[in-house]
């Protein structure tokens, strides 16, 4: 396997450089230290059938790309591997003199609106979904398949687990029998002796589904149950997605988001934002800037002090500029294929043939 250390300890390493806030010039007294980097593989694995894209460590704050995929993922345009191109002097910690063909001229394109943008969107989506989560937290105890259950009775429906209650009667001892062509309603019959005849109206906590009973004819039925199996899907998949999200969460970061009260991903919104005004800067300036000039305003953002639909809004509108300033761009619609893979062709002859 190949590991950080290796790359390391055999000079494999073309580029290293500190990135994430602190190469945005957004770091704070609680900010980590992201590293991003290029190597190159060991000639055995790079002629040989284990070619590997990139290393990383185990919190993937260290990651590095082998030299073809960081080319092929600039020609793509991909805003992170365009913004190691775009690193500060002062956040690389080493180059290989070969490293100074890149630049980004050959790379930017029209494409960067989709890329920049799209991720932008992707971020936004999510911060939707965070906000429902936060503000519309899920109960720790689970609803059960009688909490969609109701009892037809008299032309009205009553929660099935109030009818039982009413009735004084166990879940347990009653018994199902699916009605044709009728989708969710069972005709109901109850066992008073409670000799297991009948298999309930489910089996189990974990049950996804209404249990079935064999009735003797000519038994008569103590009402008709409707069970809206659809809505019970749709609840346990909402109760899966909240508490798995709850389960991975950053707490420090969720901690922070409850702090300010404005219930969204604060930090998220902050590099969404800084992503879109990038993406605006690069259609004006024909170049990418990873360095913010309005540190400030962002560092607002990430402690709240925005307001949430304030927020999306202003992320609207940079989308809406975005895709304004593309369709005006002097920028080529596409990367330089061939001039980019002419230089890895050379850089790669002199890495493997040079010695």
């Amino acid at each position: 396997m190949l590991t950080i250390e290796f790359l390391k300890q055999n000079n494999l390493i073309l580029f290293e450089a500190i990135s994430g806030s602190r190469s945005f010039g957004l770091a704070t007294e609680n900010s980590d230290t992201d590293i991003k980097g290029v190597f190159y593989l060991p000639k055995n694995l790079f002629f040989g059938l284990e070619y590997i894209p990139q290393v990383s460590n185990d919190s993937n704050d260290i990651v590095y790309y082998e030299i073809g995929r960081f080319t092929e993922l600039l020609l793509k345009n991909n805003p992170n591997i365009l913004e190691i191109l775009a690193t500060p002097e002062d956040c690389i910690l080493y180059k290989n003199p070969m490293m100074d063909s890149f630049r980004q001229e050959d790379f930017l394109s029209k494409l960067c609106k989709e890329t920049f943008g799209g991720y932008a969107s992707t971020q936004i989506q999510k911060a939707r979904g965070l906000n429902k989560k936060i503000v519309n937290p899920v109960e720790k105890e689970r609803k059960g398949i009688l909490d969609f259950c109701v009892i037809l009775e008299d032309s009205a429906s009553i929660p099935a687990k109030d009818w039982l209650q009413k009735k004084n009667f166990s879940q347990d001892n009653c018994g199902l029998v699916k009605m044709p062509n009728s989708k969710g309603i069972f005709a109901l019959y109850y066992d008073e002796i409670g000799d297991k005849k009948y298999s309930g109206i489910f089996k189990n906590e974990d049950s996804n589904e209404v249990s079935l009973s064999s009735v003797p004819k000519g038994k008569k039925s103590e009402a008709y149950l409707f069970f809206n199996q659809d809505s019970y899907s749709t609840d346990c998949k909402s109760y899966k997605e909240y508490w798995d999200w709850v389960a991975k969460r950053n707490d420090d970061r969720y901690n922070t988001n409850q702090q300010h009260g404005k219930n969204y991903d604060s930090k998220n919104m902050m590099h969404t934002i800084r992503l879109l005004q990038s993406a605006v800067n690069i259609f004006k300036n024909n170049k990418l800037e990873i360095r913010v000039k309005n540190r400030e305003e962002l560092l607002d953002i990430k402690a709240g002090k925005r307001d949430y639909d304030d927020l999306l809004s202003y992320a609207d509108e940079l989308l809406e500029e975005l895709s304004v300033l593309s369709e005006n761009s002097t920028l080529p619609d596409f990367s330089n294929k061939e001039k980019v893979e002419r230089n890895l062709v050379e850089i790669r002859e002199k890495l493997y043939y040079s010695h």
